[in-house]
């Protein structure tokens, strides 16, 4: 692999990319759809997570040269700024011609998600209502996934709004390790203005309500394990923010908050995958 092509790869966020693109298709398969099905789903969602990363790299080549950003190959020089962003173009293009097998709600619905992901890189990424992307893009995931099913079945609301308080959750927990930077950047999204602790109880408890949606939404009485996931993240959620709280009064860093909010991220997205089959 060429040392462009490998460059590129990593402009696309591939970590996040392959994280969601894996849960889609572990949700499709939870909720019924076909081997071909899972493959549709997950290569539409492929392609919006490459447009979305790759656009994030093109609009923010320039603060990312000026915060030193060496994990950064636009800033680094190591490929161009337009080769990124044509790449994030190609891959918004082919989005919806992926979802058209899937259906016309369907693929309405994932374009849809991929126009809120691209207007939160511009321009609400600095605004007070940055998380409104991450809420609707999340929340429409599963929708898409449920919607290509055969008939095109009605998503569940509690599943489409536990996604969403997840995808609002993941935007804070996101942002909290790069505050600084941003701030010297000029970027002002509603976690820079909360801040480093208002930032981390939204996150905290955007996700918990999250887990509560995921077990109490589906038909039928809470699962133990569901109970056992909302009590595990009563408990996770306050002990990161304690470590969290005793670093600071020793003047050291601590990712406690950060951390724990992962744990619950996972949690919930187990959770999401295991609703089990609608329609």
């Amino acid at each position: 692999m060429s040392r462009r092509v490998s460059a590129l790869i990593k402009a696309s966020h591939p970590e996040p990319a392959v994280a969601v693109t894996t849960v889609t298709a572990l949700l499709a398969w939870g909720v019924g759809h076909r081997p071909a099905g899972i493959a549709l789903v997950a290569a539409t969602v492929a392609a919006t997570q490459l447009a979305v990363g790759w656009t994030n790299d093109w609009l923010d080549a320039g603060r990312d040269r000026q915060t030193g950003r060496a994990d950064k190959p636009v800033a680094t020089g190591v490929v161009s700024r337009r080769t990124v962003g044509v790449a994030g173009l190609a891959a918004a293009l082919a989005t919806p011609l992926l979802a058209a097998p899937t259906g016309l709600a369907a693929a309405l619905c994932i374009t849809a998600a991929l126009l809120s992901a691209l207007a939160y890189n511009w321009p609400l990424k600095s605004t007070a209502v940055s998380v409104l992307p991450y809420a609707f893009s999340f929340g429409a995931l599963p929708a898409f996934i449920v919607l290509a099913l055969p008939g095109a079945p009605a998503p569940p609301a509690w599943l489409v709004t536990a996604a969403g308080l997840l995808g609002a959750g993941a935007h804070f927990a996101n942002v909290l390790p790069d505050l600084a930077d941003d701030a010297r950047t000029g970027v002002r999204g509603l976690p820079h203005r909360l801040g480093a602790t208002g930032s981390g109880v939204a996150a905290a408890g955007l996700l918990f309500a999250a887990t509560v949606t995921l077990v109490v939404g589906p038909p039928g009485p809470p699962s133990w394990a569901g109970l056992v996931a909302v009590a595990g993240t009563a408990v996770i959620l306050p002990t990161g923010w304690y470590a969290a709280r005793r670093a600071a009064r020793r003047a050291s860093r601590s990712d406690g908050v950060f951390r724990a909010v992962l744990l619950v991220a996972v949690i919930d997205v187990v959770l999401l995958v295991a609703s089990g089959p609608v329609g």
